[in-house]
């Protein structure tokens, strides 16, 4: 594409003028007659410096330029938003090609460790840049070759800035190799509540006391007062426990008062980190207020309930109750799903400076199962 000029002549009699140009070969592409003394011409780059020197009494003003030289004369005059363009479209590239976020679908902890180390490996981590479909399944291949006796099937997908990877782990049946006799005894003293024999013989009643290394159920098979032969005992054996517990407990708290009043924030992820505006202690957002469709960055809002600093001063019967109520929670903290508190009894009370001193007694109901090999 040939570049233009796009000129305004002035001067006596323009027609004169056109006339020289056309005498000294310049091709005038178009011409718009303005009045008898002005008009436009459009001629090529080349015949531009030959139009000034026989220019004589006219007066010249270049108008536009056309063609090449109008890309380049614009290039010139934008090239910073040019070299900004460029920079922001190498970024959005990289940014929509890089990992920001790695998913393994497994509810075994150790396997998700062990691929998500794998994956590390082979340069599938956060920040590092999307593999293309072949290096992918290369990557897949060689996690299973390595792990076939873990992994029966893996998946690798790619989402947006998101690897998502499921697999499936091998189950290979395990024997029991463990075939020796033994019995089941009780690991605390306590009250036998309950029995249950899978294996072997019950020695224990229901509401017998026992202490901590008595036989509740044997792997001998005994039959006529003879020993026929011995199992492994297999069973659960539940007692009443007792504890006596000494709490302390202070008699000024601090504790944090609702005012009724709200207040909102703002949350700005970018990435894995999170900035609140201003900065709150609950990080619960109600409604996302702008996200980008690839990139892992958007703008949350909340309202949380503002809160103002108490110092309470308990009284005795006040500390006491609260005493007691952390001395049960801590209690219930060690139990296991099937393990309860049966009853629980305040005993004495010590009252301090600062702090009150508490002894509580608690019956539990617990698993006391403990097993011992025969020899």
């Amino acid at each position: 594409m040939k570049s233009k000029y796009s000129l305004n002549v002035k001067g006596r009699n323009i027609n004169r003028f056109i006339k020289k140009l056309r005498q000294n070969k310049i091709e005038i592409l178009k011409i718009n007659y303005k009045n008898k003394n002005e008009a436009n011409i459009i001629i090529f780059k080349e015949d531009y410096e030959k139009v000034k020197r026989i220019k004589s009494i006219y007066t010249i003003t270049e108008l536009e330029v056309f063609g090449a030289l109008k890309i380049k004369k614009n290039i010139l005059k934008n090239k910073h938003l040019i070299i900004i363009g460029i920079i922001c479209y190498i970024v959005f590239i990289v940014l929509t090609n890089t990992i920001f976020k790695i998913e393994i679908v497994h509810s075994n902890k150790e396997l998700r460790n062990t691929i998500r180390k794998e994956l590390k490996n082979y340069g599938i981590s956060i920040y590092s840049l999307k593999k293309n479909y072949t290096d992918v399944q290369k990557i897949k291949e060689k996690i299973l070759n390595k792990y076939k006796d873990k992994i029966e099937w893996i998946e690798i997908e790619t989402k947006g800035t998101k690897v998502i990877v499921k697999l499936e782990e091998r189950k290979i049946p395990k024997e029991n190799i463990k075939t020796n006799p033994r019995n089941i005894i009780a690991k605390k003293k306590g009250i036998i509540k309950k029995v249950i024999a899978e294996k072997g013989e019950i020695i224990k009643d229901m509401d017998d006391y026992v202490e901590k290394g008595d036989l509740v159920i044997s792997g001998d098979l005994i039959f006529n007062g003879e020993l026929k032969g011995k199992v492994r005992a297999e069973g659960k054996v539940y007692a009443e426990i007792w504890y006596i517990t000494k709490i302390t407990y202070p008699l000024v708290i601090e504790e944090e008062e609702k005012t009724g009043q709200t207040k909102n924030f703002y949350t700005l992820s970018v990435l894995n980190r999170k900035l609140y505006f201003p900065k709150v202690k609950v990080k619960k957002t109600n409604r996302i207020l702008l996200k980008h469709n690839f990139l892992p960055i958007y703008l949350s809002s909340g309202t949380i309930e503002k809160t103002k600093k108490v110092t309470k001063i308990l009284t005795y019967e006040e500390a006491l109750s609260e005493a007691q109520k952390y001395a049960k929670d801590k209690v219930k903290e060690r139990l296991k799903e099937d393990e309860y508190i049966i009853r629980s009894n305040y005993l004495k009370s010590e009252l301090n400076n600062s702090t009150i001193e508490v002894e509580m007694f608690f019956a539990t109901y617990e698993d006391i199962t403990e097993y011992i090999e025969i020899e």
